[in-house]
């Protein structure tokens, strides 16, 4: 099993001028650690499970550049891009340049967008959930028509575009990976098994019986349910002593009964490094054999 740390609080006690230097920090830091993927938020407000919206938040493709910059091993990707923020055309774009800039290490997150407030707020489009998931399903396809040697016209119900070309084309072959999060089972995870490499869950009651409905989907449109990647996202906090690294171990250890070989956290105080630290010295060499 890997595991991946997601950053999504940027309210740290130095603030904002030393914010770039403290994320340089902990990106290298995750990189020696051990973990495999590194991952911002696609949200312009922070989100209010972790903080009020009035909270530091960067803007993900730009902070993905900087830290590719950073870093020279650790995969980057948006945890999840908001399909209907960007142009598809746009954003294939960002994830070919990210892929080219940091040596084929992008990956591109994305699902369907659920924060109304930020979007009714900056003015970026929201438009209901039946369409937004119609624009996410049309921005895979036109991302892989772009990853192609297909750089013919598109023309979807949402998105029309004339000429489909890519220059460069991303390092990472076929394609960058593709992971696709949320959980809903009629349309999300059949996009997962027609289109993805990688899905992402929550580590709860549910999963078990998510992953029978990716099975499904897979036997329906003719895919190998194991060649797909299962994620989860759950806290992988260890604590300012350790005292909850067993708990941890034990989650994961259930979890890749499940077959789930991608666990990506936040973690408390990561600017600490502390937190980094000891997952890479205790969980991290167990997970790996997991």
């Amino acid at each position: 099993m890997q595991l991946g740390l997601h950053v999504a609080d940027f309210t740290w006690p130095d603030g904002p001028p030393s914010l770039g230097k403290d994320l340089a920090r902990v990106a290298k830091a995750a990189e020696d650690c051990g973990f495999t993927k590194l991952s911002v938020m696609d949200h312009v407000w922070q989100i209010s499970v972790i903080g009020p919206p009035e909270h530091e938040m960067l803007e993900a493709y730009t902070a993905l550049g900087y830290l590719a910059a950073c870093t020279s091993r650790i995969e980057l990707l948006a945890w999840v891009t908001a399909a209907v923020y960007r142009e598809p055309g746009l954003l294939a774009k960002c994830v070919t340049t990210l892929d080219v800039l940091s040596g084929g290490r992008a990956w591109l997150g994305i699902g369907a967008a659920w924060n109304s407030d930020e979007s009714h707020g900056l003015g970026l489009p929201f438009p209901p959930t039946a369409e937004r998931f119609e624009r996410l399903e049309e921005a895979l396809q036109i991302c892989l028509q772009m990853w192609s040697d297909e750089d013919g016209p598109y023309a979807g119900k949402h998105y029309r575009l004339e000429r489909t070309l890519n220059s460069p084309q991303p390092l990472s072959r076929p394609h960058p990976p593709i992971l696709i999060g949320g959980g809903g089972e009629r349309k999300t995870l059949r996009l997962v098994a027609q289109y993805a490499q990688a899905c992402n869950l929550f580590a709860d009651p549910d999963l078990e019986h998510k992953l029978d409905v990716l099975r499904g989907h897979c036997e329906t449109v003719g895919r190998d349910y194991d060649e797909i990647t299962k994620t989860v996202i759950m806290p992988l906090d260890p604590g300012a002593d350790a005292e909850h690294v067993d708990e941890i171990l034990e989650r994961l250890r259930g979890l890749a009964a499940l077959g789930i070989s991608h666990v990506h956290g936040r973690l408390a105080n990561v600017q600490a490094i502390t937190p980094l630290e000891l997952l890479g010295e205790r969980v991290i060499p167990v997970a790996a054999g997991l």
